[in-house]
């Protein structure tokens, strides 16, 4: 997706951003590291993760509730959610929740730490003719007035882009992360409403760019999204669009489709979906009443090199039973590799199952409660497989405990893909079987419980 450099005015407000977050940056943990899975206060984030988190390149599961929830909310809801976005009202006098108790810049701080995604949203000046609005007397709507090509509205856009640029940087949202601004549906029919709202957003697409920050654009698939298609169609070059587009449309496909608008706009990267509204979801005991989204923006989540066992490949759709003598050598190599972290085998990577590797697995076997045996079975490989921190991962994750994960799904027999280090449709569809069958949560999550039955070899 494209990046913009900050102008004179950004580079102001990211010297501000600087001194926002008075506690101490550090370095970021990678998403759901061990580390922040551990710790009981989860660190900072630096000003330069938060932009790449906002929502940076990613593909998964997110949500929108209007009222940040609580930090104890937050941690619950990472542990145990699909969910690794979450979209917070940061922004405009139209909003209801002008009041935001649990927001600050360590608020956004924090949640970027723990490994989620932000999702920062603007809700200012509405279309003319959208009955909802204004919501308060020191609120008011975009103006119809058609005079100098629709001045007032343009201007209106500037400022509240402005204001939104300046409500960020007081978060610790700085240039380069994405804001959208939140246009509710209104009578796409009425002229004079429809086109002083596409000159508002024009104008602050232009002026929110101008700030460093990327332009993101919600609405109503028939109304605000498809005012926006139509100008890139029917009279290309005349307004300012968005970088990014956030579709609502509730037909509960958990995609970033509507039958609105053609499918090759704002592709690759540039879509989200609100594919469900209002509704109340628990999750490790907390219940929020959200909005839920699909998102694909950007590159998408991108893998992160592993760097173990160089040379020897480790992924595998089947991990067979071996047995003393076995030829199979690749499966072997695996076995040695991993036994070598382990700490229990010292010998070469040669795939044979020979004497030397068989004492090593029966030696890692008694340290994991397993009854030594010559053979190295199903069970064996789920637990070697996923051996390592219990680390929480979901939808987009993408550190080497998704590799662990992959791996392990497929060697109990739970999918067969490949071992990419991001956590697809395929490894959430393989979770979901695993957890299924054996009777925990379905959620698609790989939470601490479910690395305990894949360490248990189950």
């Amino acid at each position: 997706m494209p990046r913009h450099r900050p102008t004179s005015a950004a580079r102001s407000l990211l010297a501000a951003l600087a001194l926002t977050v008075a506690a101490p940056l550090v370095a970021l943990a990678p998403t759901g590291s061990a580390h922040a899975e551990r710790s009981a206060t989860p660190r900072l984030a630096s000003a330069q993760q938060i932009a790449l988190a906002t929502p940076g390149d990613f593909t998964g599961h997110g949500f929108d509730q209007c009222l940040a929830p609580t930090q104890s909310a937050m941690d619950a809801w990472w542990k145990k959610s699909p969910f690794t976005a979450v979209g917070i009202y940061i922004s405009g006098d139209s909003r209801a929740c002008r009041s935001q108790p649990n927001l600050s810049a360590t608020w956004v701080a924090t949640q970027v730490a723990r490994g989620w995604r932000l999702l920062p949203i603007a809700l200012g000046p509405q279309a003319s003719c959208q009955p909802r609005f204004p919501r308060y007397k020191d609120d008011f709507k975009i103006s119809n007035k058609p005079a100098g090509g629709y001045a007032t509205a343009a201007a209106q856009g500037a400022a509240e882009a402005d204001k939104n640029a300046a409500d960020a940087v007081a978060y610790g949202i700085g240039p380069g992360s994405t804001i959208w601004y939140d246009l509710e549906g209104f009578d796409l029919t009425n002229t004079a409403c429809r086109e002083s709202a596409l000159v508002f957003v024009s104008s602050w697409v232009t002026r929110i760019k101008q700030q460093g920050y990327v332009a993101g654009f919600y609405s109503s698939a028939s109304s605000g999204i498809k005012m926006l298609d139509d100008a890139r169609t029917q009279r290309p070059g005349q307004f300012a669009l968005p970088d990014r587009i956030w579709i609502a449309r509730w037909d509960g496909n958990a995609d970033t489709s509507t039958t609105y608008i053609p499918e090759e706009g704002w592709r690759p990267g540039g879509r989200m979906k609100q594919y469900r509204g209002g509704h109340n979801e628990t999750w490790g005991g907390v219940t929020i009443n959200i909005d839920s989204n699909f998102i694909d923006l950007g590159a998408g989540s991108q893998p992160v090199p592993e760097g173990r066992c160089p040379g020897t490949r480790l992924d595998f759709w089947k991990y067979p039973t071996l047995t003393p003598g076995a030829a199979k050598v690749a499966r072997v190599k695996v076995l040695q590799c991993l036994l070598t972290e382990q700490g229990t085998y010292a010998g070469a990577i040669n795939g044979s199952y020979d004497a030397a590797t068989v004492a090593a697995a029966r030696a890692w076997q008694a340290t994991r409660k397993f009854t030594p045996t010559d053979t190295f079975e199903k069970r064996h490989w789920v637990a070697l497989l996923s051996a390592g921190a219990r680390t929480t991962v979901k939808r987009g994750s993408t550190d080497e405990s998704v590799h662990r994960l992959q791996r392990a799904l497929n060697a109990a027999g739970a999918g067969r893909f490949r071992a990419t280090g991001v956590l697809d449709a395929k490894t959430e569809a393989a979770l979901r079987a695993y957890q299924k069958r054996l009777r925990i949560t379905v959620s698609g999550v790989a939470t601490p419980q479910t690395w305990n039955k894949l360490q248990r070899g189950l």
